[in-house]
């Protein structure tokens, strides 16, 4: 059973005019996600284009050249409800030079949509955006084999795609991987149940989406705390007062619990657990609280509050997948400010251990420059030690993300392994 209030995030991927905002459009207009004033304002620009019905795309389309050029060059997000579900897209680029973007749309998402033209089948963007999620441990996948009304709803043409793509994911770490034949345009196996292609028996796309199961994808075992900052408030109601205020990244913690703070290794046992309306008896992710502590000890932003029995790796030497972002390569033992968590600290890329062809998933070490969306596996030296999980067990405390000093611009996203 799936609880009404249960929030799925998920993006859509694929390559250049594979019809990603148009399903999206389909979505929000088949599921009557749209205000009117929103839908009035897409007809008429739908008109002044000459198209004779409503461009889905449009909804969208939010950037004023993206509107121009009918390309998306941001991720777009949109928010919609069903009687079964809340949803969060994030509708990301397919055009090459976007794949950052991608990373950034894809790494919060409880699925991935990748969008595939039937006629084309699988092509490179494809590839890059699928070994993306993968990389990302996006827990489902879900193809959506599209523009099947220019393949005449064959399905031979779906059936030749899908061959084209499972030959290509053998190599990838995906559990759940789904196909539906859709046509965003026409509106078949989007919302409603195409009547055009008896021979698909599954559910529709958005029967999927808000079938999926997602309860166990999220980590209840190991508990992190991450602390953002220390309240003191000082005032008559709370003068002695010293919480620790945080998100919970994954687990649970209990009023009573033995705790460890990391890096100090100091041990203590939780007093209270607060929000700005009541005291709780526990934390569970994603909960932002406060947490007082028995014992008057030093705890600052960037450390972390974990069960005792149960601890990550804390470690100045970290390994990680990287995909860099920036359009200037990286140099050979650069240092760059390294955020985890709460925690910003220097660190410097050691050693590329080896970089990804996305076309082949082969790996090839005899290259340490990395450029716009290479994806790589590197070593990292910190500063100070880092608290880290590897990012397929806790996708918070398993990413960091490198800024460059100089520019202040945000080079690379990486996964701990």
């Amino acid at each position: 059973m799936i609880d009404n209030n249960q929030l799925l995030r998920f993006t859509t991927a694929g390559s250049v005019d594979d019809g990603k905002s148009t399903l999206i459009g389909r979505l929000l207009y088949d599921s009557k996600s749209i205000f009117e004033d929103q839908l009035e304002a897409i007809e008429n620009t739908s008109r002044k284009k000459g198209h004779d019905g409503v461009d889905l795309a449009l909804f969208t389309d939010g950037l004023k050249d993206e509107r121009e050029q009918g390309i998306t060059i941001d991720v777009a997000y949109r928010y919609f409800t069903t009687p079964k579900r809340k949803f969060i897209i994030a509708d990301t680029p397919g055009h090459i030079q976007y794949t950052r973007n991608m990373v950034t749309g894809a790494s919060t998402a409880n699925a991935a949509i990748i969008l595939v033209d039937a006629r084309h089948g699988v092509i490179e963007q494809t590839k890059r955006h699928s070994f993306i999620a993968s990389l990302l441990h996006i827990p489902h996948l879900i193809v959506c084999i599209n523009k099947m009304d220019l393949v005449n709803y064959s399905e031979e043409a779906y059936n030749k795609v899908i061959n084209q793509f499972e030959e290509f994911s053998s190599k990838m770490l995906v559990k759940d991987i789904r196909f539906i034949p859709i046509s965003a345009l026409k509106g078949d196996n989007v919302v409603h149940r195409s009547e055009r292609m008896e021979w698909y028996q599954a559910a529709p796309l958005l029967g999927t989406l808000e079938t999926l199961h997602i309860s166990s994808d999220i980590n209840k075992i190991d508990a992190r705390f991450p602390v953002q900052t220390v309240l003191r408030p000082q005032n008559d109601t709370h003068r002695d007062y010293r919480g620790y205020a945080g998100r919970m990244a994954s687990g649970v913690l209990r009023v009573g619990d033995e705790i460890t703070v990391l890096p100090s290794g100091f041990i203590s046992k939780i007093k209270s657990i607060d929000t700005f309306e009541k005291s709780l008896n526990e934390a569970y992710a994603p909960m932002s609280v406060s947490i007082t502590l028995e014992d008057d000890i030093d705890v600052s932003r960037g450390d972390m509050i974990v069960r005792s029995n149960n601890k990550p790796d804390t470690s100045q030497d970290i390994e990680a997948m990287l995909c860099w972002l920036n359009s200037t390569p990286s140099k050979p033992r650069a240092k760059y400010s390294i955020h985890h968590t709460s925690n910003e600290q220097k660190a410097m890329i050691k050693e590329v251990v080896y970089k990804y062809d996305i076309n082949t998933l082969d790996r090839h070490s005899d290259d340490d420059e990395l450029r716009m969306n290479d994806i790589c596996r590197v070593r990292i030296r910190t500063t100070k030690p880092l608290m880290v999980d590897s990012y397929r067990d806790n996708r918070t405390t398993g990413s960091i993300i490198l800024v460059d000093d100089a520019t202040n611009e945000t080079v690379a996203a990486g996964m701990v392994v």
